[in-house]
């Protein structure tokens, strides 16, 4: 079984929204609290653990606050939970050390219905405590066993995950490769590109005129609110229109190809040249194989990763040769047999091959890769 996670906007009106931000700031609360207490536990010599937080606090923090009682009670459990995973994430170096969440940029918070379904359908739903809520698109007949409430750019959202069962579907060619780039995002060994939308940089004059704006106004007073909503706007704007076309590709690969061929990109290390930077992220490569990790899972297909070293861009696709290639040279020409190709096609034409070859050398010395 596979997962689906679904995000949609609420219709809400200003009570509902208030109720939104009361838990949203109960969540926060509670996670804020739980980290500081870890973090003077740890400092401390103790071996601090989310069960004991969530015990002291149930006891002995939460009822000097007659404020949550009004509030669900699954909101500060979730938080707990949360602050444990993201301990977990970080003592496996998958990420960062937790860090204290800030009103307006981390809101949202998780609910259940102790141990009930929750029902969602059509544009009308009713959430635990929350009761009735809109949303502004209309939803499939799903059960779920728990959705989460975030607000972005001054706007709520509801999300969930549901299990679906794998899709088999029937692919048009059997391995593909796929090569990454900044003036064309995909370039694939059929030929096909697909276009990069550069959302970010199309929006660099109107959010540095924006950024100016808030600098100008008074810290905490209402215009510097509006303004930086605007700001937030832009920035959920440029986020929405990249995860459009990445899914959109991500899912054409992995619906139509059986076997689909990427780099192993180091864009950590390509982030650091500062004048691809930008570009680079706008771009958004490592979303583009997380992506595609799930997506073949759903689909049937199989993702191959193409190991670092592997010098896709400097061999020649039809005769082996190797050659250095440097960025500012868009079109391959093999030095050895005269081939004359575009330099992202004929980098996805080795890496469509790379599977079938017994090893790297081997496969490009003795010139096995005849089209």
């Amino acid at each position: 079984m596979a997962y689906k996670a679904f995000r949609t906007k609420l219709k809400l009106d200003n009570k509902q929204a208030t109720l939104m931000s009361q838990h949203a700031g109960y969540a926060r609360f509670v996670f804020n609290w739980g980290l500081r207490m870890w973090s003077e536990a740890y400092k401390a010599g103790l071996k601090p653990s989310v069960g004991v937080l969530k015990k002291l606090f149930t006891n002995h923090v939460k009822p000097d606050y007659s404020w949550m009682s009004s509030l669900s009670s699954k909101v500060y459990q979730y938080a707990f939970i949360n602050l444990g995973d993201a301990f977990k994430r970080f003592f496996k170096g998958l990420g960062k050390y937790p860090r204290f969440k800030k009103k307006g940029r981390h809101d949202g918070f998780t609910l259940d219905n102790s141990g009930a379904p929750i029902k969602l359908g059509g544009v009308q739903h009713k959430l635990p405590f929350l009761g009735w809520v809109r949303t502004h698109e209309a939803l499939p007949e799903y059960v779920v066993k728990k959705v989460t409430i975030s607000r972005q750019a001054g706007e709520w959202y509801l999300s969930f995950a549901v299990e679906i069962p794998q899709e088999n579907t029937l692919k048009s060619r059997r391995t593909i490769g796929v090569d990454l780039g900044i003036s064309a995002l995909a370039t694939c060994s059929d030929g096909t590109t697909f276009a990069n939308p550069k959302a970010y940089r199309k929006a660099t004059k109107k959010l540095a005129r924006l950024q100016r704006h808030l600098s100008r106004k008074v810290k905490g007073s209402n215009n510097y609110q509006k303004c930086q909503l605007k700001v937030q706007r832009l920035h959920r704007r440029v986020s929405s229109i990249r995860q459009d076309a990445l899914h959109k590709i991500t899912t054409h690969l992995a619906k139509n190809h059986g076997c689909i061929v990427i780099e192993n990109l180091n864009v950590a290390g390509m982030l650091k040249n500062h004048c691809l930077a930008g570009s680079i992220a706008d771009a958004g490569f490592g979303e583009f194989r997380r992506q595609l990790e799930y997506k073949t899972q759903r689909y049937g297909s199989e993702l191959v990763v193409a190991d670092r070293f592997f010098p896709s861009s400097q061999l020649c696709s039809d005769c082996g040769h190797q050659q250095k290639m440097p960025l500012n040279k868009r079109t391959f020409e093999c030095e050895k047999c005269g081939t004359l190709k575009d330099r992202d096609l004929n980098a996805s034409l080795n890496l469509e091959r790379y599977p079938d070859a017994p090893s790297v050398e081997e496969s490009f010395t003795i010139g096995r890769l005849d089209r």
